[in-house]
């Protein structure tokens, strides 16, 4: 069953693209939905892109509902771990 709940947050960062290019992505989209290449019924799918420099200037993520679960910990963990001073929300 697909939510159709999508979330689209401001970013600033970067990301590893085809061909091994970095590009600057300023933008992220959330949503869980049939994946297009993960061999699963469901998969969060994240995209993080650049839309200014149009639609192929984007990097996506499919993972299993468990893999986002355990991304979110690791995030959490090392968030966690770093100084405040450098991990301080802005």
């Amino acid at each position: 069953m697909c939510t159709y709940v999508t979330v689209r947050e401001p970013i600033e960062g970067s990301a590893k693209g085809p061909n091994g290019t970095w590009q600057h992505v300023s933008d992220v989209t959330v949503y869980f939905d049939h994946p297009v290449h993960t061999m699963a019924d469901h998969t969060l799918n994240i995209d993080l892109a650049n839309p200014a420099q149009g639609p192929a200037a984007r990097v996506a993520i499919e993972l299993t509902a468990d893999s986002a679960r355990r991304l979110i910990g690791a995030i959490q963990s090392a968030l966690a771990s770093a100084p405040l001073d450098l991990a301080a929300v802005e």
